[in-house]
């Protein structure tokens, strides 16, 4: 979110921090007292207090038999399945991405821009082999990612120049950095349709991923589809002549299904 937003008058700040609320909460959480909300938010803790009072009474966060401790609610559930429906791709984009994750033997996941990172919001595990610990509400930087330098190619100059103020620096993120990112990644997704970040800017050792922008009519930007896996299971070589090029493929036939358009270069045509 860029500075000339917060302070425009028609910004409500007191969403915006009950929203921050919501969005502290990770799956691996076994719930949240208002001391580690406050925490995680860097909003004081009697903010804290009266904003999770006030999501505690309309639904969205519970603390049924957690005492202090706040988990998120049904209405908060039901709000999820409602965006989740709501975005047409989703429902065709099922049976594609998990036979991908079958055939690869990777973890398939899509991930949208969220405030300074990148942000998992659905996966895809392989049947019947172990894979990638990482999980819906998991974060990846822009800087050092597959998903992140893809989703640096394919946004528009506007939408690139935003992302990277939001990103406030965030893991070396300089604009300088950026535009290095930028241009290397959308000549990868030029000459063969998919991004992978070099092993030695990765920021883990533990990961080697391929990526590929999806463009939808739903969204204003592009959410990106990766596969990824152990560099002991999914070797550079492998990555590049095998997993990279099927993911790719397999976002076409989404693509095609969906009728959103072809695209070149990681931009919609």
């Amino acid at each position: 979110m860029d500075d000339a937003s917060k302070t425009d008058r028609r910004f409500a700040t007191t969403l915006a921090r009950g929203l921050s609320v919501l969005r502290a909460f990770r799956p691996s959480d076994d719930g949240l007292g208002n001391a580690d909300i406050s925490e995680r938010t860097g909003l004081p803790k009697s903010t804290v207090s009266r904003l999770t009072f006030t999501l505690q009474a309309l639904g969205y966060l519970d603390h049924a038999s957690r005492r202090d401790k706040y988990r998120p609610g049904p209405a908060l559930l039901a709000l999820g399945n409602v965006a989740s429906a709501s975005i047409s791709f989703m429902d065709m984009a099922d049976p594609l991405m998990q036979d991908m994750a079958d055939e690869t033997g990777t973890l398939a996941v899509l991930l949208v821009r969220h405030d300074n990172k990148m942000l998992i919001v659905k996966t895809w595990r392989p049947r019947g082999k172990a894979s990638l610990w990482l999980d819906v509400g998991h974060r990846l930087p822009f800087n050092g990612s597959s998903s992140g330098h893809a989703l640096l190619a394919s946004l528009s100059e506007e939408g690139f120049i935003r992302t990277v103020a939001d990103a406030g620096g965030e893991r070396g993120l300089t604009p300088e950095r950026a535009t290095d990112i930028r241009r290397s990644a959308h000549d990868q997704l030029t000459t063969r349709g998919f991004v992978m970040a070099d092993s030695d800017e990765y920021f883990t050792a533990n990961i080697r991923a391929v990526a590929v922008p999806y463009f939808s009519r739903d969204l204003s930007e592009p959410v990106i589809f990766t596969c990824g896996a152990l560099p002991e299971e999914l070797s550079a070589d492998r990555a590049q002549a095998e997993v990279g090029p099927k993911l790719r493929a397999t976002i076409q036939e989404l693509d095609r299904i969906t009728g959103h358009g072809a695209m070149k270069g990681g931009r919609a045509l």
